[in-house]
């Protein structure tokens, strides 16, 4: 990260895909895949057609949670070394 040329005042400058409108932004949007993927995998094994694509939606729903997890503790730092 750069630091601000002000002499005086050294802060970080963040760059805007790790501002907290962007982590916001992304958090909302992998509540939604992970929803998304909690049905799917319901639907998937509720049907006994789709009960082989059942991994699809676990991949889903892994994935997004490993983000908001990421997010959320990136989140939580910022917010305790503030």
């Amino acid at each position: 990260m750069r630091l601000d040329q002000n002499p005086v005042h050294r802060k970080v400058i963040v760059p805007w895909y790790d501002s907290e409108t962007a982590c916001y932004i992304v958090l909302g949007l992998m509540l939604m895949v992970l929803v998304f993927g909690s049905i799917g995998i319901w639907v998937a094994c509720e049907t006994a057609e789709y009960g082989s694509y059942v991994w699809f939606p676990v991949c889903l729903v892994v994935l997004s949670a490993g983000v908001m997890l990421s997010i959320i503790i990136r989140l939580i730092r910022r917010y305790l070394f503030r």
